[in-house]
């Protein structure tokens, strides 16, 4: 049986895909440096390489030692906010990190690539809902680096055709990871939304919303949210279809269709938590489009990409997770 490993495989997204890997009886193994990740996320029984993904050499020896057939490659700094601040280190990480670990399968002469990558390639579209097609306009550092992320697969592909182990590669493309499909790994970000609301309401205080005068129906920013589990599953299935040799599309939205606000999402909080209460207005974050909505049909005819929990499923799994590692 092949083993895949997974690089991030130790944070919020990356423990449920190893979850999810190991649920169908494949084998996996994790490579983190837990910057953002825990080493309580690793299942037990699951081996764990804490490295960077910029050291080559060590990635190349956990996939020769490991007999990796295939990578999941989520490690990276994915704040897009923040990474208006910090390019150089979102560069570094999710460029630098990604060209490392390509380099290190090609040493290994490991052929498979799952590639974690985002919504924020296309930037603020100007179409009411984002298809593969749509162009790739990111307005942040995360974004172009995820987007060049693509570009070194595509590269590498070409570059390894007539190699013994030709990459073959899919990248998907989400936005918004949210909700729990397991109460012992829970998102921790000290950035992303679901956390910062549900910690605030947790803590007495009250939930920000950064912006509430963008071109939206109710001036806060629309986005997809996909649950955590959803995702996972998603993984798992691009992963299967490259073991098996099927062809897949360089890159998949995997989008809701639809999207909903960050007002809808502090509304579905309060019913959720119990907690009545009207959120304040913040300043609007640098990097932040005002809408990105993504339609999954090419995923959900390749991959089985589907919704399968609505909005007051993902805050009540998360809310769920939260109480029980208190």
């Amino acid at each position: 049986m092949s083993t895949w490993l997974v690089t991030g495989g130790a944070g919020y997204i990356g423990a449920h895909i190893v979850r999810a890997f190991v649920a169908q009886g494949l084998d996996v193994v994790v490579v983190d440096d837990l910057s953002s990740g825990h080493a309580s996320f690793v299942p037990d029984g699951v081996p764990f390489v804490r490295t960077t993904i910029l050291d080559t050499d060590a990635l190349t020896a956990a996939m020769r030692e490991h007999s990796v057939a295939g990578v999941v490659h989520l490690a990276g700094f994915k704040y897009a906010g923040v990474s208006v601040q910090r390019p150089l280190h979102t560069y570094e990480q999710n460029v630098a990190g990604t060209a490392s670990v390509l380099a290190a399968m090609a040493e290994a002469g490991v052929g498979s690539l799952v590639f974690s990558s985002s919504a924020a390639v296309y930037g603020t579209p100007d179409v009411a809902q984002v298809t593969e097609a749509t162009p790739t306009t990111p307005e942040s550092p995360y974004g172009e680096s995820k987007l060049i992320g693509e570009w070194l697969l595509r590269d590498q592909a070409r570059a390894t055709a007539d190699a013994d182990a030709p990459l073959r590669h899919t990248s998907l493309r989400y936005f918004n990871v949210v909700g729990s499909g397991d109460e012992s790994v829970v998102d921790t970000s000290p950035h992303n939304l679901f956390p910062l609301a549900l910690d605030a309401v947790a803590a007495g205080r009250t939930p920000k919303v950064f912006g509430d005068d963008y071109d939206t129906p109710d001036g806060s920013c629309v986005r997809d949210y996909v649950h955590v589990a959803d995702v996972a599953a998603a993984h798992v299935a691009a992963a299967r279809a490259l073991e098996a040799g099927r062809t897949l599309e360089p890159a998949y939205n995997l989008g809701s269709g639809d999207g909903v606000s960050v007002k809808q999402i502090m509304a579905a909080v309060a019913e959720v938590t119990g907690v009545d209460f009207t959120p304040e207005i913040a300043p609007r974050r640098p990097g932040d489009p005002a809408r990105i909505v993504a339609s999954g049909e090419l995923a959900a005819r390749d991959l089985d990409w589907q919704m399968r929990h609505d909005l007051t499923q993902m805050v009540a799994s998360d809310w769920a997770a939260r109480r029980h590692l208190t």
